[in-house]
């Protein structure tokens, strides 16, 4: 089964042929670790996971890396906001970010390198382009790439080709030899930036040289490229990655990625998500109020390339197509899984090599929960069904990553611990009822149970009780 992807470059599908047979190498552009992940993060990080599960479920090998960018202005103001250290700041949101992912289900990169871990591989590729006269220095020690040097500049974003629009996106500094040039290293101001020693003046790098740097310390590629697939937001295909790939290729003499992907924005009530709009919606708190898979179910429900609208209505109407999933697992309670249908199982890998088209998956899946249901109406002790069913479940789980949580706690979603403290001791008071043959007494408390809004059912493995 060959995978197809939109290559954003090449602006159409294309089938993936890896640099090594039967290996991919990915490099996802992480965040800027100055505050908490929103949902256009989430976004991101999402659509790679999928392409990660995908290519592993294809039998690849695969290597994927997200950056931190922990050197940078917001995360200079934050420091002088806060009167905190840069690795106090970085370290805290790095961490807040990942327990993020963790919750929506996002697998841990293989490779999660950070820019101030990466300062020699970046001067060497600094120093690189100063000696192969693709880089110059300006008179405040600053240094920037020359654009006019590489004749391909423009070939990954085809947006330079508007100098109006170019100028309006990048800052005019005295000096610079054309309006497309942009820096590398930023030479210290005063004696309260925040600044790195090495063979370059003394200051920082810049944002896009570290994501050259560091796919170039990480991958060895070949000697056409660097990686095979290059991922990111589609805001960060000009110029980040316009100015990634014109460094690598001028420095390495080879292209940075040969494939490119990207992901759309997300909105809110048609807004694209934005700070500076004030709009921004944090993922921790919709974490607080939602379950992550539910999250990660709703955000994976359209195409990766697609904008996506974020809908509260939406979002619980994802809700209930979801509670589907787990209320055939519910019936499975206490079976053991077995080996996914064949049948199935292609079905729902052909949707997602289809450039990772989820919405397609999902279709398949609610059609499978659907015929799983009619058929165990109809052979309810069918042993072997039972275990297929579950085996199906336990692959979307793997491919999709939704649908692993137990059956009985997804549905207690919404209780507090101090009422869960209260069901749990009335079910304890009803089973010492029905052992002492009281009914009326166990009558009584499953009445009071269901007029919290609970639901028993009682199993081989006890009483289980679900919020209604």
């Amino acid at each position: 089964m060959e995978f197809q992807l939109y290559d954003s470059v090449k602006k159409e599908k294309v089938i993936f042929k890896p640099i090594k047979n039967k290996e991919a190498t990915i490099y996802v552009c992480g965040p800027t670790v100055y505050d908490d992940a929103h949902l256009g993060h989430a976004r991101s990080a999402l659509s790679f996971d999928l392409l990660k599960r995908t290519l592993t479920a294809l039998g690849f090998k695969v290597t994927l890396a997200k950056n931190f960018t922990d050197i940078d202005d917001k995360i200079i103001k934050k420091i002088e906001e806060s009167n905190k250290t840069l690795k106090e700041i970085t370290n805290f949101y790095i961490d807040r970010y990942l327990e993020d992912m963790d919750a929506i289900g996002v697998l841990r990169a293989d490779i999660e390198p950070k820019a101030t871990q990466s300062l020699k591989a970046i001067e060497n590729m600094i120093q690189s382009l100063i000696d192969k006269g693709c880089a110059y220095k300006l008179d405040n020690g600053d240094i920037y790439f020359d654009t006019s040097k590489d004749k391909k500049y423009g070939s990954i974003s085809h947006m330079v080709v508007d100098d109006n629009l170019t100028q309006s996106r990048i800052e005019t500094i005295n000096g610079k030899k054309n309006e497309k040039d942009f820096a590398l290293w930023k030479a210290c101001k005063d004696s309260n930036d925040i600044c790195f020693e090495n063979s370059l003046p003394s200051g920082r790098p810049g944002w896009h040289i570290e994501c050259s740097a560091m796919i170039a310390k990480y991958f060895k590629g070949d000697d056409n490229y660097c990686i095979d697939i290059h991922c990111g937001g589609a805001d960060l295909l000009f110029p980040h990655h316009e100015n990634e790939a014109t460094q690598t290729r001028c420095a390495l003499n080879k292209e940075i990625a040969k494939y490119w992907m990207h992901n759309g924005f997300v909105t809110i009530d048609g807004e694209k998500m934005s700070k500076s709009l004030g709009n921004s919606f944090f993922l921790k708190d919709a974490l607080k109020i939602y379950d992550g898979e539910l999250l990660r179910y709703y955000l994976i429900s359209i195409n990766y390339r697609n904008d996506f609208n974020f809908s509260e209505e939406e979002l619980l109407n994802s809700k209930k197509r979801l509670d589907k999933l787990y209320r055939l697992k519910k019936r499975l309670y206490g079976v053991k899984v077995g080996n996914c249908d064949i049948e199935f199982k292609n079905q729902l890998l052909e949707a997602m090599c289809d450039d990772l088209n989820s919405s397609k998956a999902m279709a398949i899946i609610d059609d499978m929960i659907a015929s799983a249901n009619e058929s165990l109406d109809k052979e309810a002790k069918n042993k072997i069904l039972k275990q297929e069913i579950l085996g199906n479940i336990e692959f979307i789980s793997t491919l999709l990553g939704v649908g692993s949580k137990d059956a009985i706690e997804w549905f207690q979603q919404g209780v507090s611990n101090e009422d869960k403290a209260k069901i749990e001791s009335l079910i304890e008071q009803r089973s010492h009822a029905k052992k002492a043959k009281d009914y009326t007494k166990a009558d009584e408390i499953r009445d009071e149970l269901k007029s919290m809004g609970i639901e028993l059912m009682d199993t081989p493995n006890g009483t289980k009780w679900e919020k209604i």
